[in-house]
Parts: structure tokens; C-alpha cells; sequence
């Protein structure tokens, strides 16, 4: 079993289930993008991924709030403000680096999907205005 899943194992059963959800949306925009190079690691002890037209995404629930998770974009990109920018009604923020989900919530999936699509091809669209949204 890799790392990603033993950490993700460790977590309460609900959470888990919430957490493997959000690793499968990522496996699923890369497959639907041809993406071949998705590399699925640690960094800070949370599940990450990396490729080399994208920007890092990560995942992560903290018991110190235990009714959200979050996924965690590169606070030094643009992503973060496209997001707040399309997508206000759907999703809650962290600054300019987390989408906020709660746990209670049903996620919005078609949401998710295209932010994780738009970091994971971030390098080849940052230059345009919106991201090409």
C-alpha cells in the first residue's frame, strides 16, 4: 500500500471516505486530460500531486477542525482567485491557498473537478486572463 493510502487510513472512516473521493476526482481529471506524469506523494504529510505542466495540489482533514477538509492549491499562483472569482456560491476559501469543504456537505463534484483541472494544466494556462475560464 502506498503512503497516500496509509495516511488517508488513519483517518476516522467518514473522513476517509471524503478524502478518497477527492483522490479519485484527481486521478479522474488527469486520466480525462492524458496526463501520464501525475505523481502522487507526501509533502508536509499530506497527500500530493504533482506534475510537470501543473501546479501542487494537495488534500488534508485536521482534527483541530473536524467538521472541514481542504484542497490546497499553491498560494503563489492565481488559482485560489479564479476560483473565489467563478465559484463564490459553491465553495468556501482559505485565503488565497484552500478550497474549504464540509464534511456535512455533499461536494460539489463538477466544481472540484474543473479547479483540480485548472492546476493540474496551471503551467501551460496562467498567462491567460482568467485561466482561460
Amino acid at each position: 500500500m502506498n503512503n497516500v493510502l496509509n495516511v488517508i487510513e488513519q483517518y476516522p472512516k467518514h473522513v476517509q471516505t471524503r478524502l478518497l473521493r477527492l483522490r479519485e476526482l484527481i486521478f479522474e481529471v488527469a486520466k480525462d486530460l492524458d496526463i501520464t506524469d501525475l505523481e502522487e506523494t507526501l509533502k508536509w504529510g499530506e497527500p500530493s500531486y504533482i506534475t510537470k505542466h501543473g501546479s501542487t495540489l494537495r488534500f488534508d482533514w485536521k482534527a483541530k477542525k473536524p467538521n472541514e477538509y481542504a484542497l490546497y492549491f499553491n498560494c503563489k499562483t492565481r488559482l485560489v482567485e479564479i476560483f473565489r472569482e467563478f465559484y463564490a456560491d459553491e465553495l468556501s476559501f482559505e485565503d488565497n491557498r484552500a478550497v474549504i469543504l464540509n464534511m456535512d456537505d455533499a461536494p460539489p463534484e463538477a466544481v472540484l473537478k474543473h479547479c483540480i483541472q485548472l492546476a493540474l494544466t496551471y503551467h501551460k494556462i496562467k498567462h491567460l486572463p482568467t485561466l482561460g475560464v
